[in-house]
């Protein structure tokens, strides 16, 4: 049974440093939602874009729609409680959220629906772990990482190129730990998302991106 509805609040502590968020919900994408005016952008995880597709056994899937397909489905028109942690270069609130105790952020990274960011918590990564191991989602697919969809598709186009070097997947039918042991296979999928250059000891570090073996992959080329 749908809950009524809350009117939106804005709360703050007494050290204003924490600002809480808490309405009634409705779904933008696979991480983003509104409450009342304020736009609300998922702490820690990256979903597939709205138009973006991922290829399941040489076809096309809409996985962004489905993403935000998964989450109108926890969150909309119930009351949900956001804690704002930060303000992205859209202007929107980065939070956590809660909707009847369960983790909404969790809950979308749990089916496959999203990849856990650099910053997320130690909790999303190990759910996303378990993800890529039952090939749940996304994870049964091959799919551009979010930011790299987003930055060879800055107008939102539905269609992701096939021979994008940024493509990275779970390989469908192994999903052995061997296979989904690095974030990036290549320098320009790492480049896209920010990460490179990567340093040995770092959880990114791919060696067979460090071509020269010094313990820098993907640094940026310097002719000798």
């Amino acid at each position: 049974m749908i809950k009524a509805a809350l009117p939106m609040m804005l709360a703050f502590t007494a050290s204003a440093q924490a600002q809480t968020v808490s309405g009634t919900a409705h779904t933008i994408d696979g991480d983003s939602l509104k409450i009342g005016d304020t736009e609300v952008r998922l702490f820690g995880i990256d979903a597939p874009e709205y138009r973006q597709t991922c290829q399941v056994n040489f076809s096309a899937w809409a996985c962004g729609a489905d993403a935000a397909a998964a989450l109108r489905q926890l969150v909309d028109n119930r009351a949900l409680t956001c804690v704002a942690r930060d303000r992205d270069v859209y202007g929107r609130t980065v939070a956590s959220c809660m909707i009847d105790g369960q983790d909404v952020a969790a809950s979308m990274v749990r089916p496959g629906y999203a990849v856990v960011l650099e910053n997320g918590r130690a909790d999303y990564a190990a759910l996303e772990s378990q993800a890529r191991q039952r090939q749940a989602g996304i994870w049964a697919s091959k799919f551009d990482i979010p930011s790299a969809y987003r930055a060879t598709h800055p107008g939102g186009s539905a269609e992701a190129s096939a021979s994008s070097s940024r493509r990275w997947s779970a390989p469908v039918g192994t999903g052995t730990a061997q296979s989904l042991r690095y974030r990036f296979y290549t320098c320009a999928q790492a480049r896209a998302a920010g990460a490179a250059p990567m340093y040995r000891g770092q959880a990114n570090y791919n060696p067979n991106l460090d071509g020269d073996r010094d313990g820098i992959a993907c640094e940026p080329y310097r002719g000798r």
